[in-house]
């Protein structure tokens, strides 16, 4: 049976960047994590706070819709990294003199409830602002706030009033350190005096040895790597992308078979010729992965992506074809 989940369980071809996010975090730093999204950044995030002992508060500020959001996001983030029964306990002690309580849904879930007149949040985000700095003291730690589109939140925030002060609160609190998740630095970074840490693309030796180690119950050909390795360009999310898509098309073809024997692969469309997914000679259950799997399955791949790219072109507002003339406003009288 051929692996399905490929979950590392080891920081890939990044161990600079470790170094670096975490000298940053130990000195009571607060960094921008640029690159594409699927390149590893939260990954980085979580692994130099392991390193270095510290709990982290993930916050997706696009889910933030206003600002009664932003606080609920704040107030689940909390919750979602401080869950033991020690960490709790000291939450409801911290509480008991704030504008809100703690109270279990009927999931059972804890949830932080709060029930303020409107125009009455600013006292509340005061409040939770403090409480990872309190956490961290009581339990002689470090916090680290992530905050993934950070500059989402002046769709809502438009005179910047709880931006700033999120970003003024947290550099006063020694015990707290927060990371922007984004793709490409804003120009005020230069004059905010935050470290910038930027992720390129992962080298191929790395992700080589990577698939070496991961792909269970398969065997590259060195033809077929050098072409998954030219497909997946060091982005480590599209590579765990192509490589479940392989070992599901290899799981297919050999259910369909129903035997260990060299299994007839799907015609290909152009040649209507079959082709083998061949077991490797060393283990029956060892499957050689050859260049034409890699290729048909990158191809799925991109057709499961067109779908949902078409579906934002449909969204987009109409534009005037090249030839068409605006039209003429019509004289005053």
């Amino acid at each position: 049976m051929v692996a399905t989940s490929f979950v590392s369980q080891n920081l890939v071809g990044r161990q600079a960047e470790l170094r670096q996010v975490g000298e940053i975090l130990a000195a009571d730093g607060d960094l921008i994590l640029t690159g594409v999204p699927g390149i590893g950044r939260r990954t980085l995030i979580r692994w130099a706070a392991q390193v270095y002992g510290a709990k982290v508060v993930e916050i997706d500020c696009l889910r933030a819709t206003d600002y009664k959001r932003f606080l609920e996001l704040l107030a689940e983030g909390f919750l979602d990294s401080f869950e033991s029964q020690t960490e709790i306990s000291l939450i409801q002690r911290w509480s008991q003199n704030q504008p809100l309580t703690l109270q279990q849904a009927s999931s059972g879930r804890l949830r932080f409830v709060w029930h303020l007149a409107s125009g009455k949040e600013w006292g509340l985000f005061q409040a939770l602002l403090t409480l990872p700095q309190v956490l961290a003291e009581w339990l002689e730690c470090r916090v680290v706030l992530v905050l993934q589109n950070f500059s989402h939140i002046r769709s809502w925030d438009r005179h910047s009033k709880w931006e700033h002060y999120l970003r003024h609160e947290i550099q006063q609190q020694s015990r707290v350190s927060y990371v922007l998740v984004t793709t490409v630095a804003e120009r005020w970074v230069q004059q905010s005096g935050l470290q910038v840490v930027s992720l390129g693309p992962l080298p191929d030796r790395d992700l080589s040895l990577w698939l070496e180690t991961a792909s269970t119950g398969l065997k590259f050909e060195p033809d077929a790597i050098t072409l998954f390795l030219s497909y997946v360009q060091g982005h480590f999310g599209d590579t765990i992308a192509l490589l479940r898509r392989i070992s599901e098309q290899v799981q297919s073809e050999s259910t369909q078979e129903g035997t260990k024997e060299p299994i007839n692969a799907t015609a290909s469309a152009a040649r209507q010729q079959p082709l083998e997914t061949k077991p490797h000679p060393a283990s029956p259950s060892l499957f050689l992965i050859q260049p034409h799997h890699v290729h048909r399955s990158t191809l799925a791949l991109v057709e499961d992506l067109s779908v949902t790219f078409e579906s934002l072109i449909f969204l987009l507002p109409p534009q005037p074809s090249a030839g068409a003339r605006k039209p003429c406003p019509r004289p005053y009288r």
